[in-house]
C-alpha cells in the first residue's frame, strides 16, 4: 500500500469516527458516511487524474475550508500550527501586526479596526480599510484565512500592506511583526510622568476612559482606575481612583473597540447595574441563557455617557446596549457594528486543531439581536444621541488620539493635571465633544447630587 492509500485510509477512519461521534439519528449518521465516501471518491479521482502533481495538504486544508465557508465568517478552522498564536490572542498577547479583518459580502477583506498600538496602527492602517495586497500579491478572491496566513510571519520580519483608505485613497504601508501586549483601558492622556491622566475635565471632574478591547485583566484594570488597586469594590470608604478624588461623571469610550472576552463585558456592566439582566444568548441547540446582575461588586451611581461607533462590536455592543437597556447610562455615537455572535473552542481529536464555531447569538435585556443577519435593517446598538462623524473627523480624531496616548520622555517635577476645554467651534471629535459638553452640563444643572459615598443605585441619566 503506498503513502498516499495509507494517508486517506487514516483520513478515512477519522471522518468516519467523527461521524459515529455526531449526535443524531441512524438516518444522520448514514448521510454522514455517505458524504465521506463522496469526499474520499473525488479525492481518489483527482490524485489519479489531476493534470498536475497534488499537495496533500492542501487538499485537506482546502476541503475543510470549503465547509466553513458556508457559515458565517467568524466560524473557522484553526490548524494545530496556528493554535498557540489563537490562543495567545484571546488572552490579551499576539504575534504579528495586529489588526482584526472581516470578509464583507462581496468578498472584500476589510479592517475592523486596527488593535491599539500594533505595529498596524503605528503604520497608518485605519478601520474601514480594505486590503489590497501583502508584500505586493494582490489578495482578490482569497479567503480570509488565506490573507491572514499571508500576513502572518515570523517575529522581527518585515511585512507591507496595500489598503485603500475609506477616502478611496491608496497606501502601501510597511510594518515590522511584533509580540504584542495589548492594552485595553486608557485615559485621556499621559500625565508628565508617563502614567494615565483619566480626566478630560478637572473642573468639573469629568473622568474618561477608553476600552480598546475586552482581554482577560479588563475589568481589573478600568476598577482599578476607578477605585483603586488596593480599594475593596463593595466599601465605598476604600475607594482611591477616579471616584476617591471625586468624579463627577464618567465618559466610557468605545469606538474602534472590536470586543473579546464575554465574561470581561458582563463584569464591567455589573460595576454599573445593581440588578436585571446583562445579556442573553440563545442559539439553536443552545438554550437560552441571562446573566443577571448583582448588587454586590456595583458601584455608587454616578452620570455615564458610553460612545460607540461603526466599528464597535461584539463585546463591546454587549457593554453599551446593556448599559443603555438598563437605563443606566446614555449612549452617543453611530450605530455599531453588529457582530452579535458567541462562538466557541473546540478541541479536535487527536492534536487535529481546533474550531472556532458560531453557536448562539446575543441579546440585549431589550431582547433586541445585537447580529447583523444577511439582509438586516436592525442589529447592533442604536446610540440615543446620533453623532455623525466624516472620513476627515475621524481621521483627524484617531490621529489626535494616538498622539495623546504616546509615551513621551518623563519630566522632571510632580505630575499635574490639567483642566481640558473642548473647542466651541469645528471640533476635532465632534462625538467626544458632545459627549463631554452633555456631561459637563447635567453635573452643573444636578449640582452636589452625586456622591462616591452613596450605596449603589441604578439612578438613570435623563
Amino acid at each position: 500500500m503506498n503513502r498516499e492509500r495509507v494517508a486517506w485510509t487514516v483520513c478515512i477512519c477519522v471522518l468516519a469516527l467523527f461521524a459515529l461521534q455526531v449526535p443524531g439519528s441512524t438516518a444522520s449518521r448514514d448521510d454522514d458516511y455517505a458524504f465521506v465516501r463522496k469526499l474520499v471518491d473525488i479525492h481518489r479521482q483527482v490524485a489519479a487524474n489531476y493534470v498536475e502533481p497534488i499537495d496533500e495538504d492542501k487538499l485537506r486544508d482546502g476541503a475543510i475550508d470549503g465547509m466553513m465557508a458556508e457559515l458565517d465568517p467568524f466560524s473557522v478552522y484553526i490548524p494545530p500550527a496556528e493554535q498557540e498564536g489563537f490562543d495567545r490572542m484571546l488572552e490579551g498577547t499576539i504575534k504579528g501586526v495586529g489588526i482584526q479583518l472581516d470578509m464583507s459580502d462581496d468578498g472584500k477583506i476589510e479592517v475592523v479596526t486596527p488593535i491599539d498600538d500594533s505595529p498596524a496602527f503605528k503604520a497608518g492602517v485605519m478601520a474601514g480599510d480594505l486590503v489590497l495586497k501583502v508584500n505586493g500579491d494582490n489578495v482578490e478572491g482569497l479567503k480570509i484565512n488565506e490573507v491572514i496566513k499571508k500576513i502572518a510571519g515570523p517575529l522581527d520580519s518585515k511585512v507591507t500592506l496595500t489598503v485603500r483608505h475609506a477616502t478611496g485613497e491608496e497606501a502601501t504601508l510597511s510594518m515590522t511583526r511584533q509580540e504584542i501586549v495589548v492594552p485595553t483601558v486608557k485615559g485621556f492622556g499621559r500625565k508628565a510622568d508617563n502614567g494615565w491622566d483619566f480626566y478630560i475635565a478637572n473642573d468639573p471632574k469629568i473622568g474618561y476612559v477608553r476600552i480598546t478591547q475586552f482581554t482577560p485583566d479588563t475589568y481589573e484594570k478600568l476598577k482599578n482606575a476607578l477605585v483603586g488597586a488596593n480599594a475593596d469594590i463593595n466599601n465605598p470608604k476604600t475607594y482611591q481612583g477616579m471616584i476617591g478624588e471625586g468624579m463627577k461623571a464618567l465618559i466610557l469610550d468605545l469606538r474602534y473597540n472590536p470586543g473579546g472576552r464575554l465574561d470581561q463585558a458582563t463584569k464591567v456592566v455589573n460595576m454599573f447595574v445593581d440588578k436585571g439582566v446583562i445579556v442573553s444568548t440563545k442559539g439553536r441547540n443552545r438554550p437560552e441563557q441571562k446573566t443577571l446582575a448583582t448588587v454586590e461588586g456595583t458601584l455608587p451611581y454616578f452620570p455615564m455617557v458610553v460612545l460607540v461607533n461603526e466599528h464597535s462590536a461584539s463585546a463591546s455592543e454587549i457593554v453599551a446596549g446593556s448599559l443603555m437597556d438598563n437605563k443606566r447610562a446614555l449612549v452617543m455615537g453611530n450605530r455599531s457594528y453588529g457582530k452579535g455572535s458567541v462562538q466557541e473552542i473546540m478541541p479536535l481529536d487527536s492534536k487535529g486543531g481546533e474550531l472556532k464555531l458560531t453557536v448562539a447569538y446575543y441579546y440585549l435585556p431589550s431582547g433586541r439581536l445585537v447580529h447583523r443577519k444577511k439582509d438586516a435593517k436592525d442589529w447592533g446598538v442604536e446610540p440615543q444621541v446620533i453623532i455623525p462623524m466624516n472620513d476627515t473627523q475621524s481621521a483627524n480624531a484617531m490621529r489626535e488620539r494616538m498622539s495623546a496616548e504616546l509615551m513621551r520622555r518623563p519630566t522632571t517635577g510632580p505630575a499635574t493635571q490639567q483642566s481640558i476645554v473642548m473647542p466651541a467651534t469645528q471640533p476635532t471629535d465632534p462625538q467626544l465633544d458632545s459627549a463631554l459638553k452633555t456631561m459637563i452640563g447635567y453635573v452643573i444643572f444636578q449640582g452636589d447630587r452625586f456622591s462616591s459615598a452613596a450605596g449603589p443605585t441604578t439612578q438613570p441619566v435623563h
